[in-house]
């Protein structure tokens, strides 16, 4: 019997490491090429892991809810051969000879401490042999933190490594700490020591149970997916300044030319026609016309992107929430983008996205409209600068200017709200975007053909 190693895959260009949800086959269990063996989590998707050969699992090498470094063996498939020595599968990207090195840690909350396991890792004080992820160089390059004090950075992740929740609580814990060495002086008993353990200080904020003593509580634990987006939501708001806009949109031509042709588009092209798409194509258009909205920040540069990418906030049944993104939507039409929405919309739902398909947005909208909101203040996707919020589409009164004078009519009103980086988008850029996406809003051409 010959022996396959399966690989930990490479699941995008950023991310280093994924954690096992799920193994859909035991060991001793027959496998099929190309079937599943089992289900793995990222900081970005959920994915699926297939068997690269038939044969049995042997044994498998990690359990359920651990974190594994990409490019580690995880399990051993016995297949029909004559090789008794392991052979890599063709899905290792990259060798693995350093089994020891500590591998990113872009998610802190999915892979708990285990430091009575590791103290030598832990105690690291040389950036020689000590791994970090992207994110964290990123933070600690925009705080002006320098290698030698990166190093002193105690890890809470696997092997010690320093985690994005670590090094964010060690810049807040070293923002408000004074500047000389703490000492016992009645001038600043409440300053926060240096050395305090601030991992935990997000959390133990708010207790367990309410000021009243009342123990009628119930205490529900993150999932893993609602952990990403809290530290997705503070790092963004950690990272950019937040600035908001609105304006009111008169969107009757579009309603109308929706209710007046969506049985014969779905007819003619098989796809039902939301207003999402409509939206995405006046936003498109609007871009091309304030390019600098499709940015992002590197420290002291600008990055522009050529592409207009745009990510679409999806809710997922479990109550949470991810972000598809349709790739130069520029270049679709608004059938090619009711396709791409829907596409992307219906497996977002059934947790079928691809890692590559929730990567590389440069601009996000998010519909608070469906839940009969009529604005809202979103947070930046980052590293994007901007994200759009479309409210409910109301029936409202509305002066309306005709060749007779000004006539008081019932209007299919919207509200579109703009959040921006304050870096980089001033008011007059990202109010003047804004209002462009709603002037191109109401001059849809309620003839439009199909």
């Amino acid at each position: 019997m010959a022996q396959v190693e399966l690989i930990m895959p490479k699941m995008g260009e950023s991310i280093m490491e994924a954690t096992i949800l799920n193994w859909v086959k035991k060991e001793g269990d027959e496998v099929e090429m190309d079937e599943t063996i089992l289900e793995i989590a990222t900081d970005k998707v959920d994915s699926e892991v297939p068997s690269p050969v038939a044969g049995r699992i042997a044994k498998i090498l990690f359990p359920v809810d651990e974190t594994v470094e990409i490019g580690k063996v995880i399990a051993i498939i016995e297949t029909e051969g004559e090789s008794a020595s392991p052979a890599a599968t063709p899905s290792v990207a990259e060798p693995t000879t350093e089994a020891t090195a500590p591998a990113a840690s872009p998610q802190p909350a999915t892979s708990p401490a285990t430091p009575q396991e590791q103290p030598a890792t832990a105690a690291v004080s040389s950036s020689e042999g000590r791994f970090y992820s992207p994110l964290v160089r990123n933070i600690a390059k925009e705080e002006g933190i320098a290698q030698n004090e990166l190093d002193s950075i105690a890890g809470s992740g696997k092997d010690g490594r320093v985690t994005k929740k670590d090094i964010l609580a060690y810049v807040s814990n070293r923002s408000s700490a004074p500047a000389a060495p703490q000492n016992v002086q009645p001038a600043a008993p409440s300053a926060p020591s240096p050395s305090a353990p601030s991992i935990d200080q997000p959390i133990v904020s708010a207790p367990p149970v309410d000021a009243s003593g009342s123990s009628n509580v119930e205490i529900i634990e993150m999932d893993r997916m609602r952990r990403l987006i809290a530290d997705h939501m503070v790092n963004s708001k950690h990272t950019s300044p937040h600035v908001t806009s609105f304006v009111e949109a008169d969107v009757t031509p579009i309603v109308e030319w929706r209710n007046r042709n969506k049985h014969a588009f779905q007819q003619k092209f098989g796809e039902k026609i939301t207003f999402t798409p409509i939206f995405i194509e006046a936003i498109v258009r609007a871009i091309h016309d304030y390019p600098m909205i499709n940015v992002s920040v590197d420290g002291t540069k600008i990055i522009r992107k050529k592409d207009i990418n745009i990510g679409m906030a999806a809710a997922l049944p479990s109550g949470n929430l991810i972000v598809p993104v349709i790739k130069k939507a520029d270049h679709l039409s608004l059938i090619g983008l009711t396709k791409s929405v829907n596409d992307l919309a219906g497996r977002a739902r059934n947790n079928k996205l691809k890692p590559e398909e929730i990567q590389d947005g440069t601009f996000t909208v998010t519909n608070v409209g469906t839940f009969g909101n009529v604005m809202g203040t979103p947070i930046i996707n980052q590293p994007q600068v901007a994200i759009m919020a479309v409210g409910a589409i109301r029936k409202r009164p509305a002066v309306v200017e005709t060749e007779y004078g000004d006539l008081v009519a019932v209007r299919h009103m919207m509200f579109l709200s703009l959040s921006y980086d304050h870096r980089v988008v001033d008011g007059m850029l990202g109010g003047s975007f804004l209002r462009r996406v709603a002037d191109y809003m109401e001059a849809f051409d309620p003839n439009r053909p199909l």
